[in-house]
């Protein structure tokens, strides 16, 4: 049984994350281009989680990636392009 479900992505999600210096943040990216970051709280309200913060890329995001040395960076993979991003 899930004990969180995150349902923002207006379509497939793609890939998932999480950050490696923080037990309950995760960054999703999906068919819609968007990267979503959530912050994962001890308990779901009744409207489901929103996400933290929310980037729009050029196409569907196919792969990302949180760096491990840097914690506030992450890359994301679309199209022909890869982009980092600053959160």
């Amino acid at each position: 049984m899930p004990v969180a479900e995150l349902e923002r992505h207006q379509g497939s999600v793609n890939a998932i994350a999480w950050a490696p210096q923080s037990c309950k943040h995760i960054c999703s990216g999906g068919d819609d281009a968007q990267a979503l970051i959530w912050e994962l709280p001890t308990m779901a309200g009744p409207n489901g989680i929103d996400p933290l913060s929310v980037y729009s890329a050029g196409s569907e995001i196919n792969q990302l990636q949180w760096s491990a040395s840097l914690p506030d960076w992450i890359g994301i993979a679309f199209a022909n392009k890869m982009q980092l991003l600053r959160v």
